[in-house]
């Protein structure tokens, strides 16, 4: 049941924190936000690192959703336990939020509460793209977990779609990508590739272990970039693992598994102290 408020949303808010609920019903400009369904949920090329994969003849598309429980649902299950949910939180914006938090924050509504038609747009939006890159000489990939850890694998396409199974099945040409702290997820088609990423919070070592053992790929961030060319000059191993630069694309289905990728900290991520940053 929707909320019961003077104007009518297209969405419940009523899970979500009392300042964001009011937040949202104290702007017209955000009441008609979400009165209405998103007209886009992909983005492509939209930020300087996903760019750099046109060197490879690839472009990107990314879906963005509100990370951890910002939404009133937990979107990425291992948070807690790799302490990430907090720093994530926290950059993305507590209390007020920011135009892109909440149109993000309205994706994820509209993903939680009317999935079939979430999704019907989903595949809509993926089949054009492909259809433009492959016009223009490109190669489409598309990462689903922009800013969540969903185990998209489970998730089934409508029944509009004369498909049996999940999105991947729907678009086999397609390469798909994405992070993920979860360290148990199996059955994943051929089409979807996952890097396992990194915290150094001592509730999440199993998890790590298990993932090293499993011969995964593994990012991990790292305080600076010096750091990361020290390591990059020296040789050096972490985890135990041969390093490659992970600076240099976000097309990591590129990079050998059984190595850590090395990413570098940007803007207040910097400064994060929960153990997702090493350094």
């Amino acid at each position: 049941m929707l909320m019961q408020t003077e104007t009518t949303l297209a969405y419940d808010i009523s899970a979500l924190a009392p300042e964001l609920q009011a937040q949202i019903l104290g702007d017209s400009r955000n009441v008609s936000l979400f009165q209405r369904f998103p007209d886009k949920l992909l983005g492509l090329d939209t930020n300087a690192k996903t760019v750099k994969g046109e060197r490879y003849g690839v472009k990107t598309a990314i879906l963005y959703l509100m990370p951890a429980n910002g939404s009133g649902a937990q979107l990425c299950p291992m948070a807690e336990l790799a302490r990430c949910a907090g720093p994530c939180l926290f950059s993305a914006g507590r209390g007020a939020m920011s135009n892109v938090m909440l149109s993000r924050l309205r994706k994820t509504l509209y993903f939680l509460q009317y999935r079939e038609l979430f999704m019907a747009q989903l595949a809509k939006e993926i089949d054009a793209y492909q259809a433009q890159a492959q016009r223009q000489g490109w190669k489409l990939v598309v990462r689903l977990n922009g800013t969540s850890d969903i185990r998209w694998e489970n998730i089934a396409m409508p029944g509009i779609w004369a498909v049996d199974g999940n999105i991947f099945n729907a678009f086999p040409a397609v390469q798909f990508y994405d992070y993920t702290k979860i360290a148990n997820r199996r059955n994943i088609p051929a089409n979807y590739d996952l890097t396992f990423s990194y915290s150094g919070a001592p509730e999440y070592a199993p998890f790590v272990a298990r993932a090293v053992a499993n011969g995964e790929r593994i990012a991990v961030v790292f305080r600076n970039r010096a750091i990361v060319d020290a390591m990059l000059a020296n040789g050096e191993t972490f985890l135990g693992l041969p390093v490659v630069d992970g600076d240099d694309s976000d097309i990591r289905h590129l990079d050998p598994r059984g190595a850590v990728v090395a990413l570098y900290a940007k803007g207040k991520a910097r400064q994060d102290t929960s153990g997702f940053v090493v350094g």
